[in-house]
């Protein structure tokens, strides 16, 4: 008895579902620090440069929007990154079953506090992916002191917005920085101490 089958034609919609899925994939790749950060300018508003540190930065004149951010968040609240407009905007992607997520975690907990009680403009923003469960989500914040709102995304469709070619969180965990004006200023693939989470911010921070 064969136990062959003949192939399955797909229709038009199913070959552009596995198209978007392996397009999602691929932007959440797990390889930190991967891409194309040679400190070179890179395709549209990549004149950027990459520190031994492994974060990149971008001169003002050089930076390029970043795009808008919104939907549900963790705690089934809404909230939209344009909004934020004005403010230093720190954007960290996490997932609770990223271990590399979790090592970096206390030290967002502790910046994030230490800004806000000294009164500096600048605003926390998670992007929470892969996760299948809010749930889980939820214990993580609760066990590293997150008080800042998470964009719930497990798909990673966020992630896809950012412009091609610009600094964007093709990993996880990623953190990128924005200025005043809504432009991205700094960017790292990999995680980051209390000392390196400065050094991305106050930078940005204490430009006029």
């Amino acid at each position: 008895m064969s136990l062959s089958r003949a192939p399955r034609r797909r229709s038009p919609s199913g070959r552009a579902l596995l198209l978007t899925a392996a397009t999602v994939a691929g932007a959440l790749t797990l390889t930190a620090c991967s891409g194309s950060d040679s400190g070179k300018p890179t395709g549209t508003g990549g004149n950027y440069v990459t520190g031994a540190s492994g974060i990149s930065t971008v001169s003002k004149e050089e930076r390029v929007e970043a795009p808008k951010l919104d939907g549900e968040t963790v705690d089934d609240g809404t909230l939209d990154t344009t909004t934020l407009k004005g403010k230093v905007v720190v954007l960290n992607v996490w997932g609770s079953w990223c271990p590399p997520c979790r090592n970096e975690a206390r030290y967002f907990a502790q910046v994030s506090k230490e800004l806000a009680d000294a009164g500096k403009d600048v605003a926390f923003v998670g992007i929470n992916t892969r996760d299948n469960s809010k749930q889980n989500a939820i214990a993580f914040e609760e066990d590293y002191g997150i008080t800042y709102p998470s964009l719930y995304d497990p798909a990673g469709k966020l992630m896809l917005r950012f412009p091609k070619g610009a600094l964007n969180p093709n990993a996880i965990p990623s953190t990128i920085v924005l200025d005043r004006e809504g432009k991205i200023a700094a960017r790292t693939l990999a995680p980051i101490n209390d000392e390196q989470l400065r050094s991305m911010i106050d930078p940005v921070l204490a430009e006029q």
